[in-house]
Order: structure tokens, then C-alpha cells, then sequence
């Protein structure tokens, strides 16, 4: 019998205790990167409900959403746009800052990696209290970019991510979520 998928993620994930801080569960997709079968499986996923559907663009977030999002838009024929921390872009960019738990930071993409009207579909690795990833809606809507849903391996529902992006009217789709963090 063939592994629910759920079952074949957990398996496949790492989850480190105490890191980057105390108290935190550190949930490390770089495991499921190097199983093929399970890397196989959540891009297979991702992918399915847009399968057939007009998408322009795949846009990812640094840095894992780029491994996952590359693949997800090789699936979907689309072009594949970097969203990345401020200054690591050479070309003219579009940028916006959004709030850490510690600060603020910045985070640009190319400004002509997007056209107005574009269908685009946002990529990470992980949903948590969402910051990041709202910061990314807002930077594909300034410049004109229609976003037909927000794609996450991992969900951790406690966090609230997932309502933020639903309240901006993004529909998010995530493929596992994990209870606490």
C-alpha cells in the first residue's frame, strides 16, 4: 500500500528542537529535498490543482521557495520569478518592508519580472506567522500581478499566516501542517 502523503512528509522532514532559538521546533524541509520520492510527491501536489490552469508566473521566496517554486513552475510551463531580501538583485527592483519579530526588513523581485495582469502563483516552504509572505502579496500586487494562490509545504496554523493571506483575498493551499512550533 502507498504511503499517504502526509505520512510520507512527516517521514520526511526533520524537525530540530530549540533552534534558531529556545522553545521553537524547527520544522527542516532540507530532508524532503534530498528524498526524491518525497520531493517528487510534494511538487506532484503543489502542482495538481493548477494543472491546466493559465499560469504566468511562479513567484518564490528566498531561499527555499526558489527550490520549490523552480520546480513547481518547470511543472506548470511558467516562468519562475526570485522574490529576495533587499540588495541582492542587480537590475532595476520594486520593493516593500514588512515587519520581524525583531525589526524591518525589505525584501524586492525585478521590476519587469511581472507584467500587470499576470497570473502568478506564490511558493515557500512554510506558512508561520506570515509576515514574509504577506510582504511578497503586497510586492507582486504593486505592480500589477493577479495571484491566483499561495503555495506552502508546511502549515503552522497557530501562527495565523494562513488568515492573514486569506484576509488579503490570497487562497492558500499548504500540503502538511504541524500543531505548535
Amino acid at each position: 500500500m502507498k504511503p499517504s502523503l502526509e505520512d510520507t512528509l512527516l517521514a520526511a522532514i526533520r524537525t530540530i528542537p530549540d533552534y534558531p532559538k529556545p522553545g521553537i521546533l524547527f520544522r527542516d524541509i532540507t530532508t524532503l529535498l534530498s528524498n526524491a520520492r518525497a520531493f517528487r510527491r510534494a511538487i506532484d501536489e503543489l502542482v495538481h490543482p493548477y494543472a491546466g490552469q493559465k499560469v504566468d508566473k511562479i513567484a518564490g521566496i528566498e531561499a527555499r521557495g526558489f527550490i520549490l517554486g523552480g520546480a513547481v513552475a518547470h511543472q506548470l510551463s511558467a516562468g519562475f520569478v526570485p522574490i529576495r531580501k533587499k540588495g541582492k538583485l542587480p537590475y532595476e527592483t520594486v520593493r516593500v518592508a514588512y515587519s520581524l519579530e525583531y525589526g524591518l526588513d525589505e525584501m524586492e523581485m525585478h521590476r519587469d519580472g511581472v507584467s500587470p495582469g499576470e497570473k502568478v502563483i506564490l511558493v515557500d516552504d512554510l506558512i508561520a506567522t506570515g509576515g514574509t509572505a504577506e510582504a511578497a502579496v503586497k510586492l507582486l500586487r504593486q505592480i500589477g500581478a493577479d495571484i491566483l494562490a499561495a503555495c506552502f509545504v508546511i502549515d503552522l496554523p497557530d501562527l495565523g499566516g494562513r488568515d492573514k493571506l486569506e484576509a488579503l483575498g490570497v487562497p492558500v493551499r499548504t500540503l502538511i501542517g504541524f500543531e505548535g512550533h
